[in-house]
């Protein structure tokens, strides 16, 4: 068999068992990229040339400094202090809880985010005697939206802003506008459809309102060491794009930074394990993941099929660069409805830079690179399994007793995700082609 058939096979099978949940869905990529090179399609060299280094480091960097910011307690303190700020009304608590989580998600990613968030609206809703299902609700979608403005704030635009070399500022200049419009409708509609039938006790109330924030904060000392090194890095990411230093390396210097701090002036043993226990804080299945899913479709470049493919989009578009944003668009938020967003971004990246030169090169293609990411991230809004924060909610859920149904969730995932893209649509064509 050729090259691109065994690639095909390799990538096939591997997605099944992927979108199939039959395996982890790390060992199924390392699976499928250790048979790119069994089989051939790739060396071991080429393998490695196709991991995104770059990408991989960030990410270790930003999960370290994530999770020993989250031992100091300031998640936990900023989610109470937005709750009591609304006088813990049940329809403020929806609109704060959808700004805070869309807010985290932009600098934090939005699977944190919602590792942080979900848990502690369970236990405030909880409190408040109140159905947790429109707030979950709320969170998935305002996480998705949110994360789209930063290219830290979603796995999507980390692959794209690595694979580019985009900074911190160009997403935020970009897509914060086309971000913060889909909130505001997302919190309209929501307001409407439950804020004003959500009710609670005033002795719930004041359950909630008595609770003293500040006893939320387990470590002032880590919560400021923690948040100077969150301002460095990402004033880091600000600072150094002009210098074009790569954004991995910037957070892995501010994630060793502060677990020097973190482990400063501690006896030896006691050091070793906390230092021990700072790199746990690294989801590893999501950095295997992710390695394995660049060699599998560097497989997919190197035996021609990606120039293949981008040579009959080419005859689609008809070299228009509106038509290619349109078409990516609304194709990257329909597909990343349906599986998850991840890993066709991942397929989309080298396909768009084969047809780059041809629709002017990287300045004239960049509208469709945003439509590549406003489309993926939206599209996660798309179905329960469309992104990998949507999963972690509902398995948090689940293990809660607040199962989120998957044909319920359709019926907001589907209107939000195709008004999400209505108005990303208008955007592109204000923005860049009117």
């Amino acid at each position: 068999m050729s090259n691109a058939v065994i690639a095909i096979v390799i990538l096939v099978l591997s997605y099944v068992a992927l979108f199939t949940e039959k395996m982890n869905r790390a060992i199924a990529v390392m699976l499928g990229a250790s048979a790119m090179v069994l089989f051939g399609v790739l060396n071991y060299e080429q393998a490695v040339e196709g991991v995104d280094f770059n990408t991989l480091a960030l990410l270790i960097g930003m999960m370290i400094i994530v999770g020993i910011t989250e031992k100091s307690g300031a998640f936990l303190f900023a989610a109470t202090f937005a709750t009591q700020l609304v006088k813990a009304s049940p329809r403020g608590i929806l609109a704060v809880l959808g700004i805070v989580t869309a807010v985290l998600s932009a600098f934090l990613d939005n699977v944190t985010t919602v590792l942080l968030i979900v848990p502690i609206t369970i236990e405030i809703t909880r409190k408040l005697k109140l159905n947790a299902y429109p707030y979950l609700l709320m969170e998935i979608f305002s996480s998705n939206i949110g994360g789209t403005a930063t290219f830290i704030g979603d796995p999507p635009n980390i692959l794209i802003g690595s694979a580019l070399g985009l900074g911190f500022t160009d997403f935020l200049k970009e897509l914060t506008p086309l971000v913060i419009c889909c909130l505001a409708i997302l919190l309209l509609t929501f307001d409407i459809v439950y804020g004003r039938k959500l009710s609670t006790t005033e002795e719930a109330q004041k359950e909630v309102m008595d609770i003293n924030v500040y006893d939320c904060i387990t470590n002032k000392k880590l919560l400021y060491k923690s948040l100077s090194v969150l301002a460095i890095t990402i004033g880091g990411f600000i600072f150094f794009e002009r210098y074009n230093l790569p954004n991995g390396t910037i957070a892995l210097f501010g994630a060793t930074l502060l677990m020097a701090l973190y482990t400063c002036g501690l006896p030896h043993q006691e050091r070793d394990t906390k230092t021990e226990e700072a790199f746990s804080l690294v989801d590893w299945t999501t950095i295997f993941f992710f390695a394995g899913l660049f060699a599998i479709v560097y497989g997919l470049e190197a035996a021609g099929i990606l120039e293949f493919l981008a040579e009959k989009a080419l005859e689609v578009v008809n070299g228009s660069v509106e038509k290619a944003a349109y078409m990516v668009l609304w194709t990257s938020a329909l597909l990343s409805g349906l599986i998850d967003n991840i890993p066709f971004v991942a397929t989309m990246i080298p396909l768009l830079k084969k047809i780059e030169i041809s629709l002017g090169g990287r300045e004239a293609m960049m509208p469709v690179w945003w439509a590549l990411s406003a489309g993926a991230c939206f599209g996660g809004n798309g179905s329960l399994i469309a992104a990998s924060a949507n999963v972690i909610v509902a398995g948090i859920a689940a293990r809660e007793g607040r199962a989120i149904n998957f044909i319920k969730f359709l019926l907001w995932s589907i209107p939000v995700m195709l008004t999400s893209i209505l108005i990303a649509t208008a955007y592109l064509y204000i923005r860049h082609f009117m």
